[in-house]
C-alpha cells in the first residue's frame, strides 16, 4: 500500500500538490495527459463505446476533458465536445490540448444534451469560490435532468472538493475520477451522495510531496490506528473494565446496547451502575455484564475509586438534568477514561464551560464526545462552517476528542487532526446505534487505546459491523453479536 493513501487534501492543498511535482521534475502536460487516461481508463471499465458528450470548461478541468476526447475518440468511440466559454480564454495546458483535439468544438451553453448516451463533466474543478449561477447553473441542470450516465472528472461540477458541500447547483455524478488523493468534499455529504462511484488514480504525483504539504486531515481507515491485541498470558483485568451509568428502569435499553457492546469489543469486564430499580430490569438481560447499585454522584466516586474501572461511558438514556450533571463531573474527576454522548451532553446545555474545566482537570486521560448533529448545535451553538471546521473547533473548545455522528461522521482532536468516516452503510440510521458506537469506544479505551485512535477505530468497527449485516432490516440489538465478525474482518483485511 502507498504512503498515507488515506490523506485528504484540499484543493488548495492539492494545487501544491501539483506545483511540488513539476518542481520535482514531472512535466505539467503530463499531468494533465495521465489524469485524462486516467479517466478514459475508468470510462471503458465501466461503460461500453457510446455517443459520448464531453462538456469542458476553460480551466484545467477542461484541459482533462479535451485529453479524454482525444483518447475516445481514438479507441473509435463516437465523441462530440462542447466548450462553456471561449475557447480563446483557455490558457495553458487546457490550450495546447484544445488544440490537440482535432474535432469540431460546440458551444455548452446551447444546452444541446439530447441524443448523448454519456457525458463527461469537465466543467470546474474543486475549488470553487462562489455559487454557481446562470447559464452555467441552467447548463448543470440540463445535465442533472438528462437519462445519461455521467462522469466527473476530479468532482462534480458545483461541489465544493473541501467541504462537500453544493455551490448552488451540482452535478449529480454516476461516476467520478479524481488524483493523486481524496478530497474532503468526495466524502462529506452531500458530497459522496453527488459523486457517485468513485475512483482514485495515480497520475505520476511522488507520494513525497506530503511531506511538504502536512496534510492534517484524513479518511478513516485501519492503516491510521491498530486494534488492541489478545494479551497471551493476561487475564480479565489486562483488557480493562468499563462502566456503563444507567437510565431509569424505563430508559434502561440504551445503556444495556452500549455496555454489550463494549463487552463484545474486548473489554474485559463491564459493570452497569444506576438505581436498584433499573438494575432490576437489567438483570432479567444480562449474564456476562455485571450489575453495581449507585444512587448518586457520591456513591459513583466511590465505585470509580477501584481505578481497575479505568474507562466510563455516560449518557446513552442517562435523562437531562442536574443528576446526570453531577455524575459525569465525578467520572471526570475520577480520573478514568471517558465517553460522554446523548444526555450527558446536553445536561451541560448553557454551562459548557464548567463541562471544559472538568475535562482539562485532568488531561493525561482521553475524554472523547460523541454528539449527532442536533445535539452538537445545543451545545455549542455559536459554531460555524463546514463539519470539519466545526467538529475541529469543539476539539480545541473543549479539549476532548470530538466524534460528530452522522453518515460522514468526523473525528476531531484537539490539536487540529481530522478524520472523516466512510464505511457507514445507510441502515446504521436506526434508534439505539449511536448507544452501541458509545459502547464500543468505551470498550476500546478500557483496552488502552488513545482517545483518538479508540474514536478513530470505534467508529469504524461501528460501521463495519453493519457491514457484516449484510442487507435491510438492521436493529441496534443487532450490532453488538456482530461485533466479533467485524473485528476479524479489520484484523485479517
Amino acid at each position: 500500500m502507498k504512503p498515507n493513501m488515506s490523506a485528504l487534501l484540499t484543493p488548495e492543498e492539492m494545487g501544491r500538490a501539483d506545483a511540488l511535482a513539476v518542481k520535482s521534475g514531472v512535466a505539467s502536460l503530463e499531468l494533465m495527459e495521465n489524469a485524462g487516461r486516467a479517466v478514459v481508463d475508468a470510462i471503458t471499465t465501466f461503460f461500453e463505446p457510446q455517443k459520448t458528450l464531453i462538456l469542458c470548461g476553460p480551466g484545467n478541468n477542461g484541459g482533462d476533458g479535451f485529453v479524454v476526447a482525444r483518447l475516445l475518440t481514438d479507441l473509435g468511440w463516437p465523441v462530440r465536445v462542447d466548450l462553456f466559454g471561449d475557447k480563446e480564454k483557455l490558457t495553458g495546458d487546457a490550450a495546447a490540448n484544445a488544440k490537440r483535439w482535432d474535432g469540431a468544438v460546440g458551444d455548452a451553453a446551447d444546452y444541446v444534451i439530447e441524443g448523448a448516451e454519456l457525458i463527461v463533466d469537465a466543467l470546474l474543478g474543486a475549488g470553487l469560490d462562489r455559487d454557481i449561477e446562470g447559464h452555467l447553473a441552467e447548463l448543470i441542470a440540463s445535465i442533472n435532468q438528462s437519462d445519461a450516465p455521467v462522469v466527473s472528472i476530479d468532482v462534480p461540477s458545483g461541489l465544493d472538493g473541501a467541504t462537500g458541500q453544493i455551490r448552488g447547483v451540482s452535478v449529480n455524478a454516476d461516476l467520478t475520477v479524481t488524483f493523486f488523493r481524496k478530497k474532503p468534499g468526495h466524502l462529506l455529504q452531500p458530497g459522496r451522495m453527488q459523486c457517485g462511484e468513485l475512483v482514485l488514480a495515480d497520475i505520476g504525483i511522488p507520494d513525497d510531496v506530503l511531506n511538504d504539504i502536512g496534510p492534517d486531515c484524513f479518511e478513516n481507515t485501519p492503516e491510521r490506528w491498530q486494534l488492541p491485541a489478545p494479551v497471551s498470558d493476561g487475564h480479565k483485568y489486562s483488557s480493562g473494565h468499563c462502566v456503563v451509568v444507567s437510565g431509569g428502569p424505563l430508559n434502561s435499553g440504551a445503556s444495556r446496547l452500549a455496555a454489550t457492546a463494549a463487552l463484545r469489543t474486548g473489554s474485559g469486564l463491564v459493570t452497569l451502575t444506576g438505581k436498584n430499580d433499573a438494575l432490576l430490569v437489567h438483570a432479567a438481560h444480562v449474564t456476562s455484564v455485571m450489575l453495581a447499585e449507585t444512587d448518586d454522584a457520591q456513591e459513583l466516586t466511590e465505585l470509580l475509586a477501584d481505578t481497575r474501572k479505568n474507562a466510563v461511558v455516560v449518557g446513552p438514556a442517562a435523562g437531562v438534568g442536574p443528576v446526570t450533571h453531577q455524575s459525569v463531573l465525578a467520572i471526570l474527576a475520577s480520573g478514568a477514561a471517558t465517553v460522554l454522548d446523548a444526555d450527558a451532553l446536553s445536561s451541560f446545555k448553557g454551562d459548557m464551560p464548567a463541562l471544559f474545566a472538568a475535562i482539562g482537570a485532568k488531561p493525561k486521560r482521553p475524554v472523547v464526545l460523541t454528539p449527532h448533529g442536533g445535539e452538537f448545535a445545543r451545545i455549542f451553538p455559536t459554531l460555524k462552517g463546514s463539519k470539519i471546521e466545526q467538529a475541529r473547533a469543539a476539539a480545541n473548545m473543549s479539549g476532548a476528542v470530538v466524534v460528530l455522528k452522522g453518515s460522514d461522521t468526523v473525528i476531531a482532536t484537539p490539536d487540529g487532526w481530522v478524520a472523516i468516516n466512510a464505511n457507514a452503510p445507510t441502515i446504521l440510521a436506526t434508534a439505539g446505534s449511536g448507544d452501541v458506537l458509545a459502547g464500543i469506544i468505551g470498550g476500546l479505551l478500557a483496552q488502552g487505546m488513545s482517545g483518538k485512535d479508540a474514536a478513530a477505530a470505534g467508529v469504524y468497527l461501528h460501521g463495519e459491523a453493519a457491514n457484516q449485516f449484510g442487507g435491510r432490516g438492521l436493529i441496534a440489538e443487532d450490532l453488538p453479536g456482530l461485533i466479533p465478525d467485524a473485528l476479524d474482518a479489520i484484523t485479517t483485511s
